[in-house]
C-alpha cells in the first residue's frame, strides 16, 4: 500500500529535535508507551512457559527433548505465521488484528492451565505462539509510524516494553506452585486486549488520513544497492538473528537448569537469576536503538554481536557469582542487536514494514525454538554443561558484519 508505506517515512509521531510539542506528536507517543505495554503484557505472558518448564517436567516426567518440544511448538507457530501476517497488512492493514492476536494468546494460557496431559500443552504452546505471529508484525508497523523519524529508538522502545515483560515472567512464575495457578495471569491478556483496541482506533485513523491525504510523500529513497546486493545483506542479517537467537535460547530455556545442576541451587533461586538475565536484555535492548539513530546501525550490530563472544567463551568455566555477572553482560550486549538489525533491514526493503518485520520476528522466533529442540536433545546425549561450552562460539558468527554495506552512508551520499 503506497500511500501508508509514505506515511510509515513521516516525521509525525515522537518531539523531534527542535523541541515541538504538538497534540498530534503527544498522541503518537502515547500511542507508541501503549503499544510498548502490550508488547510487554504479552510477552509477559509468553515468558512464563519457559519459566514453568522445571514444574511442567516434573509434571508430566519430561525428557529435555520434551522440554525443547514445548518451545519448538511456541516457536515454529510463530515463526511460520509472522511473515505470513506481515506480507498480508502490507497489503490491507488490519487495525483491530493486534486485538485477536492477544486474544489468541489468552486462550493458550487458558487451556495451559488445565492441559492434562502433554499433547494438550503442546497445543496451548502452539496457540499462544499463534497470537504472538498476529501481535507483533502490526504492532512494529505502528511503532514505526509513531516514531517521528527516529525509527531505531521507537523500535528498541517497542522492544525494551517486551523484554521487560520477559522478565518478570520467571520472576511472577516464583508465586506458581501448582499448574492451574497458571489461569491468575489471565486478565493481563484482557488488560492488553482492552489497550489494543484503543490503539487501533487511532491506526485505523491514519489510515484514514493516508487515504484522503491528496499529495502524499513518496516511498523513502532506496539504498544505492542492487537487488543481490539487498538480498545478500539479508541473508548475513537472518546468520545473525541465528547466532544470537540460538544462544539466547539456550540461557532462556536452560539456564535454570544449568544453575540447578552446577550449583546446586533451588528452583526458585534460579528462577530469580533468569529473572536478572532477562532484566539485562531490557537493558541492552532499549540502549541499542539510539545508540544507531545515532552513530549508525551497523556499528551497533558490529559491537552488538561480537562484543559478546569473549563474555559466552569465559561462562562455562566461572563460578556461581561470576556466571550471574557474565550473563548480565551477555544479555545487555547481545539484546542491543535486534532492533539496529530490523532498522536496518526495513532501510534495505523500505515500504514493507510487515513483511520485513514479521520475517525477522519470525525468523528469530523459529531459531529460537529449533535452538530449544537441538539444544535439548544435545542436553539429553550429553549434559546440560556440553551445550554451553559449545553455544559460547555462536557470537563468533558476528564477523560476517563485515560483509555488510554502509546503508546510512549511501543514502546520505
Amino acid at each position: 500500500m503506497e500511500t501508508l508505506a509514505a506515511e510509515e517515512n513521516q516525521p509525525l509521531g515522537l518531539a523531534p529535535e527542535n523541541g515541538a510539542n504538538t497534540d498530534a506528536e503527544k498522541t503518537a507517543f502515547t500511542v507508541l508507551c501503549a503499544v510498548a505495554l502490550s508488547h510487554g503484557l504479552n510477552d509477559f505472558i509468553q515468558s512464563l512457559l519457559p519459566a514453568l518448564f522445571p514444574l511442567l517436567k516434573n509434571g508430566f516426567a519430561l525428557s529435555f527433548t520434551q522440554v525443547g518440544l514445548i518451545s519448538l511448538a511456541f516457536h515454529l507457530t510463530s515463526s511460520i505465521l509472522k511473515p505470513l501476517v506481515g506480507l498480508y497488512t502490507d497489503r490491507k492493514p488490519q487495525p483491530y488484528l493486534l486485538s485477536i492476536g492477544l486474544g489468541a494468546t489468552f486462550v493458550g494460557l487458558l487451556l495451559l492451565s488445565r492441559a492434562g496431559s502433554y499433547p494438550l500443552v503442546l497445543i496451548a504452546a502452539a496457540m499462544v505462539g499463534a497470537g504472538s505471529a498476529v501481535f507483533h508484525p502490526e504492532a512494529s508497523r505502528i511503532a514505526r509510524l509513531a516514531s517521528g523519524g527516529r525509527h531505531g529508538f521507537a523500535q528498541s522502545f517497542f522492544q525494551l516494553g517486551g523484554n521487560a515483560g520477559n522478565a518478570f515472567g520467571p520472576l511472577a512464575a516464583v508465586l506458581i506452585i501448582s499448574q492451574p495457578r497458571i489461569a491468575w495471569f489471565s486478565p493481563i491478556a484482557l488488560a492488553a486486549i482492552a489497550i489494543l483496541s484503543r490503539v487501533g482506533r487511532w491506526y485505523q485513523a491514519r489510515l484514514a488520513e493516508a487515504r484522503n491525504r491528496s499529495g502524499s510523500r513518496a516511498e523513502a529513497e532506496r539504498p544505492a544497492l542492487s537487488r543481490g546486493q539487498v538480498i545478500g545483506a539479508i541473508a548475513v542479517l537472518l546468520a545473525l538473528i541465528f547466532s544470537k537467537y540460538f544462544y539466547i535460547s539456550s540461557l532462556f530455556c536452560y539456564y535454570t537448569f544449568y544453575l540447578i545442576h552446577k550449583f546446586h541451587i533451588s528452583v526458585q533461586s534460579a528462577q530469580i537469576h533468569l529473572f536478572v538475565l532477562m532484566a539485562s536484555v531490557a537493558a541492552g535492548t532499549l540502549i541499542g536503538g539510539p545508540v544507531g539513530d545515532r552513530f549508525g546501525r551497523k556499528l551497533v550490530i558490529w559491537i552488538s554481536i561480537l562484543g559478546a563472544a569473549p563474555f559466552t567463551l569465559l561462562l562455562p568455566h566461572a563460578n556461581l557469582f561470576w556466571t550471574g555477572v557474565l550473563t548480565v553482560l551477555i544479555g545487555v550486549i547481545l539484546s542491543s542487536a535486534f532492533s539496529a538489525i530490523l532498522v536496518y533491514a526495513q532501510a534495505l526493503i523500505p515500504g514493507k514494514v510487515g513483511m520485513v518485520s514479521g520475517l525477522f520476528f519470525g525468523f528469530a522466533f523459529g531459531m529460537g525454538g529449533i535452538g530449544a529442540a537441538l539444544l535439548g536433545k544435545l542436553a539429553d546425549a550429553t549434559s546440560i554443561d556440553t551445550v554451553y561450552n559449545l553455544c559460547a562460539f555462536l557470537p563468533l558468527i558476528g564477523l560476517l558484519t563485515i560483509f555488510l554495506p554502509n546503508v546510512e552512508k549511501r543514502r546520505a551520499g
